[in-house]
């Protein structure tokens, strides 16, 4: 990939104004056109025009606090010429500016031939047309703008239930996403997606002793749609909560040492699943594309189909075609159809996480996961909705069946090494669980492990009741960096004899 030939422009405002909508102004562009003007350029091109919109609002302890905007646009092109895929990005959209890329593009490919890891070829482009328009609902204009902020407002009040409560936050991201992606070789592809981010927390301070607590962890709740995902009267309640809890949190005992049963709440989970199945089974890591600045994977080509990754109640699914989950689509970066597929059925590993470049380079089954960031950054293996499928467990009788054990919830911390086998993970809040019941909270819950010792260990995984999808719009992986957004669906989930720790992990 050539560097970008200018930068990704970002335009925004801050403004304290809780009612004033920012809109913006986009340049005209017609993506047909711009392909017929560029595709003798090179054997074989691609054009992948992208804008997107970022509105945010937030308020602090009463007041407003942001009521800002940012819009990105540009095109990336990709080239082919004697076996090689080379790029280059411009925000530039005249005439000479998409043919000085596509001439950028095609004179590194030339270069860059005589090196390339495999022969490439359109067989990684399939010849795809179709589109795609997530679920949208109410969307923000001047009055919606007006009983947001007035409920992020409320918001931050119900969280302050105590003068000890130093900090209370309440934000909300809508964004609006527009990928139009053309080929020389047929391919015609359109998908909006409409996205929402949430997040309500509170910090609690008294004697020395800080502590925090969110609705779910800063960054988990965020999924497709509008503004009907915000249910007021449910999160006004429920921030009360929050602050309630981080005031308990300053009283209750520190999480012991030893080693318990452990349930993860699907707040949790979503990073469980994350960092330890998906990092890993990424296939431009196993083949070492990501060494140098995200890291490799444990897991070798020869564990496909043969590797038992967890118990048999472990089922996992890559799945974009899941209804508003975050990162749902119809076709990833590349034209590949989107399809639903099992990465480890039964505890055994049977996918792995890669794109049609990716498995044509290891002769492995992958997924359609060939994602980009933005315009200026090219598809690289990117996790999108990983689920873990719910089982047949309530959340009471996982409890009940612990003597002694702990149940967390809505990740704080996280560490994992280089190959994504070892790992610590701390989470805001840990509930006591003594003869099958929940006894007292305690703080600063952590626990440990080994990824595959870990998975054997689950014991008992939670029915649709437990379950809830969450996510992150802040994965990032690839030089240039890329920070991608990945949705995860999981119910709570049992695990027996794991080592936790309390303390700052």
């Amino acid at each position: 990939m050539t560097p970008e030939l200018n930068p990704a422009p970002y335009r925004g405002e801050s403004l304290n104004q809780p009612t004033l909508l920012i809109t913006p102004q986009w340049p005209s562009f017609e993506p047909e056109r711009a392909l017929n003007l560029i595709q003798k350029e090179a054997e074989w091109v691609g054009l992948r025009w992208v804008r997107e919109t970022t509105q945010r609002r937030s308020a602090r302890n009463g007041r407003p606090e942001n009521n800002g905007a940012h819009f990105s646009f540009g095109v990336m092109i990709e080239t082919l010429i004697d076996g090689h895929i080379a790029y280059a990005g411009t925000s530039d959209l005249s005439d000479q500016g998409l043919l000085r890329a596509t001439q950028t593009a095609a004179l590194k490919a030339k270069e860059m031939a005589t090196r390339k890891a495999y022969a490439a070829s359109i067989k990684e482009r399939p010849t795809s047309v179709g589109r795609y328009e997530g679920p949208k609902g109410r969307w923000l204009d001047t009055e919606a703008l007006a009983t947001l902020s007035g409920h992020l407002i409320e918001c931050t009040h119900r969280l302050k239930v105590s003068e000890a409560i130093v900090t209370a936050v309440a934000e909300v991201s809508l964004i609006e996403s527009e990928v139009w992606y053309l080929t020389s070789s047929g391919t015609n592809l359109q998908q909006r997606q409409f996205m929402t981010g949430q997040h309500f927390g509170a910090i609690a301070q008294d004697s020395g002793e800080t502590q925090q607590r969110s609705l779910n962890g800063p960054t988990a709740r965020c999924q497709q749609g509008g503004l009907e995902a915000l249910d007021w009267d449910q999160l006004e309640a429920a921030c009360e909560g929050v602050g309630e809890q981080a005031l308990a949190l300053l009283k209750a005992d520190n999480c012991p040492n030893e080693s318990l049963d452990l349930i993860l709440a699907a707040d949790q989970m979503l990073l469980q699943i994350h960092e330890s199945i998906g990092h890993p089974l990424e296939l431009d890591r196993i083949l070492g594309d990501e060494r140098n600045y995200a890291g490799w994977s444990f897991i070798k080509p020869s564990d496909f189909g043969a590797l038992q990754y967890g118990s048999p109640l472990m089922n996992v699914t890559f799945d974009p075609t899941y209804p508003g989950e975050f990162a749902s689509y119809r076709f990833d970066d590349g034209g590949a159809p989107a399809t639903r597929e099992f990465l480890i059925k039964e505890g055994l590993l049977v996918r792995g996480l890669g794109g049609l470049e990716s498995q044509h380079r290891l002769g492995l089954q992958g997924v359609s996961n060939f994602r980009s960031s933005g315009w200026n950054r090219a598809p690289i293996d990117r996790m999108a909705n990983i689920n873990l499928e719910p089982g047949h467990s309530r959340l009471g009788d996982m409890i009940q069946q612990v003597e002694r054990g702990i149940l967390m919830e809505a990740n704080r911390s996280w560490s994992i090494d280089d190959v994504r086998k070892k790992f610590q993970f701390g989470c805001e809040i840990g509930h006591l669980i003594e003869q099958g019941r929940i006894t007292r909270i305690l703080k600063n819950p952590n626990y440990r492990g080994v990824t595959v010792p870990f998975w054997h260990a689950l014991a008992a995984v939670g029915d649709r009741s437990t379950r809830n999808h969450f996510g992150t719009p802040y994965c990032g992986k690839g030089e240039p960096q890329q920070m991608i957004r990945v949705g995860h669906a999981s119910p709570a989930c049992l695990f027996r004899n794991i080592e936790v720790f309390g303390g700052a992990p």
